[in-house]
């Protein structure tokens, strides 16, 4: 299931993900922590107990056999048991006792961490890690739904302000050559989610996509041309999403007095940017505004081509040759990716030169999730991990996103990595890249 990986590393991201998870909640008063029944949030007291919950049940429970460190954890905090509704009216521990429970896990855990980790000593801790930087992710864009404020975190810097008084470079495409292309996680990666695996060869036609992604001011334009009012662009299900919601414009997209359009960034107004990514958008969205451009969203074999991938030594193929980043095998560094918060913010479609795919494609790791075509299901022989909850119940009902967000954890996030969504969420930290018409 992994390679083994060394136990002083998996204790530090322990550390560094529990560290991370208090810094996004611990400022929060009482009031902010009793949120409002949503569909796309959880009651923070509930998420928190439940990334304990997590951790306890796969690395000492699973793993080790040891007996639950809270009465009736699992009867609160399963989340493939505890109906999301239901969480509001649970007796929950107070605020107190469930930071406690947070602290005991995670003190129980370090303390079997030693020596040569066994590859499923490698694997449910490096699970119960990725599990919390996911959650991690949540609270920040949680926080952003609910209009509270910026969370501070070590080592991030709030934002660079928006860089209204620069245009980006004129967005171009690149073309990448068909070919027979392994989709999926090779046997070498270090750790692999039941729905990356098993790689399998498809067959991918030589398509063009853009080298960044459509920026802030390029979405305004569709708003503005009455692309939300052109029942000619939306699918079926997008324009029956669209009338229920009642959406006019991108959800954080604010217009005061006929003034120019704004986005809400937590509890404050920034100007549009042109050079930004437009962010929280979802693939209805996404889908019509390709159809008002003359465009189309990747596939998500062509996105990992575009990635992953290489030209043959003809340059008339892709080669076998795939990287685990766009820009190589070396792992993610701010110069190459915007990962882990270091801004909390997004930073411009055409920064990070040393980003690029071996196409010439930027950023495709970081800064925005970006949306695909496809619906998201099964590898050929797909097999559910021990966590069988994770991936399965979702296939055929959510559309695969890819590449990572500025919040997203830069030890968890590759060119093989698959996030899903149901097609009609926009607070989560997504945009995309489109491709002309093939």
């Amino acid at each position: 299931m992994a390679i083994p990986i060394g136990a002083d590393r998996v204790a530090g991201w322990v550390r560094d993900a529990r560290q991370r998870t208090l810094e996004l909640v611990e400022d929060l008063p009482e009031d902010q922590l009793r949120v409002p029944l949503l569909e796309i949030v959880n009651p923070f007291l509930w998420e928190i107990g439940h990334v304990a919950f997590f951790q306890e049940h796969w690395v000492l429970g699973h793993l080790r056999g040891e007996p639950p460190l809270l009465d009736g954890a699992a009867r609160l905090y399963d989340s493939a048991k505890v109906h999301h509704d239901t969480r509001w009216d649970l007796a929950l521990p107070t605020r107190a006792r469930t930071l406690e429970y947070l602290r005991t896990v995670q003190d129980r855990v370090l303390s079997r961490l030693g020596g040569e980790l066994s590859p499923d000593e490698a694997y449910f801790n490096t699970l119960a890690v990725f599990h919390e930087d996911m959650h991690g992710e949540a609270f920040s864009y949680m926080r952003q739904t609910l209009g509270y404020p910026m969370p501070t975190l070590t080592g991030c810097a709030p934002g660079e302000g928006p860089s209204v008084a620069r245009d980006p470079a004129p967005r171009s495409d690149v073309d990448v050559p068909g070919g027979s292309w392994r989709l999926g996680a090779s046997p070498e990666k270090r750790f692999a989610f039941d729905n990356e695996q098993d790689p399998h060869t498809v067959q991918v036609e030589p398509f063009a996509i853009a080298t960044t992604p459509v920026t802030e001011t390029e979405f305004a334009a569709f708003v503005d041309d009455g692309g939300y009012s052109n029942r000619a662009l939306w699918t079926d299900e997008g324009w029956q999403w669209r009338e229920g919601a009642g959406a006019e414009h991108p959800v954080h997209f604010v217009r005061e007095d006929g003034g120019p359009w704004q986005r809400r960034h937590y509890d404050r107004l920034v100007p549009l940017a042109p050079a930004r990514p437009v962010i929280h958008v979802n693939w209805y969205e996404a889908s019509a505004y390709c159809r008002w451009a003359n465009r189309r969203l990747p596939t998500e074999a062509e996105w990992e081509a575009a990635a992953a991938g290489e030209p043959s030594a003809t340059g008339h193929r892709l080669s076998r040759r795939q990287r685990l980043y766009p820009w190589g095998n070396e792992a993610p560094d701010p110069a190459r990716a915007h990962l882990d918060a270091r801004v909390m913010d997004t930073v411009d479609v055409d920064a990070l030169p040393q980003s690029a795919s071996a196409f010439g494609c930027l950023q495709m790791l970081g800064n925005v999730w970006e949306w695909t075509e496809t619906v998201f299901g099964p590898y050929p022989g797909f097999e559910p991990g021990p966590y069988k909850e994770y991936s399965e119940p979702w296939f055929g009902t959510r559309r695969v996103l890819r590449g990572g967000a500025w919040a997203t954890r830069s030890r968890m996030i590759n060119t093989t990595y698959r996030n899903f969504f149901p097609p009609d969420r926009r607070d989560i930290f997504a945009g995309f890249r489109t491709c002309p018409p093939g």
